[in-house]
């Protein structure tokens, strides 16, 4: 399983991919490491991390989903 959070303020790769591009590129780097599912995750789950609305959720995950599906054959 990859896990791949694209949120700003992610305790576990410190944002750096929070933006689609960046996203992208990893979660194509998780697939072609053998990753057989990748997890997208829009909300934080650190410590005293600040809920998101699921509009912002899914702001954050949808674009990267859309692009992925086209680029990858295994689960998201």
């Amino acid at each position: 399983m990859g896990i791949l959070n694209v949120t700003p303020d992610s305790f576990s790769d410190g944002g750096h991919h929070a933006s689609v591009g960046p996203a992208v590129s990893h979660g194509l780097q998780l697939a072609e490491s053998g990753a057989g599912i990748i997890d997208i995750g829009g909300e934080s789950t650190r410590p005293g991390a600040q809920p998101v609305s699921l509009d912002e959720e899914l702001s954050r995950t949808i674009p990267v989903i859309e692009q992925l599906v086209q680029r990858v054959s295994v689960p998201i």
